[in-house]
């Protein structure tokens, strides 16, 4: 049987903008907010009070999301109603989890890379 053909080279940036996207994704807060925010949308307060953090913390992290291009903001009256605008980086957050929730308890968590 021929083997595959080698896989098309990944240019440096193409890469390191990848990267950066998973690093945003590692804060446990930003992930959960992802998450919160893949299924359906939601103000601060909201997203806030099913985090368990508080508004200031959540707005921060939305800001990280907001410049990274990842998460979008409308207004609706008084509120901004947040909402993923990358419906890969939600599939992927969704993926994430679900892998882990079908993951035996016995399985060791990684620490660090």
């Amino acid at each position: 049987m021929p083997s595959p053909p080698d896989p098309e080279p990944l240019p440096p940036e193409l890469l390191q903008d990848a990267a950066a996207s998973f690093g945003l994704l590692s804060a446990t807060v930003r992930l959960h907010l992802l998450w919160l925010l893949s299924q359906a949308e939601h103000d601060v307060g909201t997203l806030a009070d099913a985090t368990g953090q508080s508004v200031a913390t959540v707005s921060h992290h939305l800001g990280k999301l907001k410049l990274a291009g990842l998460v979008r903001a409308r207004r609706s009256g008084k509120h901004q109603i947040h909402y993923v605008d990358d419906p890969h980086v939600a599939r992927l957050v969704q993926l994430a989890i679900e892998h882990h929730r079908g993951a035996p308890a016995h399985q060791p968590r990684a620490h660090g890379a």
